[in-house]
């Protein structure tokens, strides 16, 4: 199953929205992920959303902690530096091993001139190893910084962090997913994916997390709530 190359994507015509992106790789999830294991992931998706983890995600208000992180480069982020210069967009993802991850991670690209030129600055933070980030960055050609998260710490800290469920990891671990060794972290945690738009105070101007991994904001929408902060 072919979903992930850096050929493919430039082969093909780019998607009008993210969604249609997301919806068509649900289409080829559909068509060749066994049904079994569709039936795993969806299960896990609504323990998810019954467990009641929104309900802990930090909310619009609320302060964002502060954070220093390494980069695909190995170089220390820090959001009290990035604060310092303008307001900042925070992507939380899974990995680099999540095609749906990748999707929003391109099209987050893709409007990255329109956010630097609203003088503001995007991340985006996994669990991750920085060699991971550095493989992601340099494959997508990304134009902004991919952070790993060692352990899930800042993520945590907005209230993004679960555990994936013993029926998934044994499918992941069949699919060669093996997050212990791409996290360097043998909990098998991962964020709930989620998009922040900070405040230049550290505050939070803008939340969105689903438990549905499948489902991310529009990069159209994110440019919208940045303009209005």
């Amino acid at each position: 199953m072919k979903w992930r190359g850096l050929e493919e994507s430039e082969a093909a015509q780019p998607a009008s929205t993210l969604a249609l992106e997301l919806e068509s790789r649900k289409t080829l999830a559909a068509q060749y992920v066994p049904l079994a294991t569709q039936a795993v992931n969806r299960r896990t998706v609504e323990q998810l959303a019954a467990s009641g983890i929104l309900g802990g995600v930090l909310p619009v208000g609320a302060e964002a902690p502060s954070f220093e992180l390494p980069d695909q480069d190995g170089n220390p982020v820090s959001s009290s530096s990035l604060l310092a210069r303008g307001r900042l967009v925070v992507c939380f993802f899974r990995g680099r091993w999540c095609p749906f991850c990748v999707a929003q991670l391109e099209a987050m690209d893709r409007v990255t001139p329109h956010i630097q030129h609203a003088g503001a600055s995007l991340i985006a933070i996994s669990p991750q190893t920085q060699k991971q980030s550095f493989f992601m960055r340099d494959q997508h050609k990304l134009r902004f910084p991919l952070l790993s998260d060692a352990g899930n710490h800042v993520a945590r800290q907005f209230g993004l962090v679960y555990k994936v469920p013993a029926e998934q990891q044994a499918i992941y671990a069949a699919s060669f997913t093996n997050l212990p060794l791409l996290n360097g972290d043998p909990s098998w945690e991962l964020p709930l994916p989620a998009t922040f738009i900070l405040r230049r105070n550290g505050r939070i101007a803008f939340a969105s997390a689903d438990p549905d991994y499948t489902v991310r904001p529009e990069p159209a929408e994110v440019l919208r709530q940045l303009s209005a902060v």
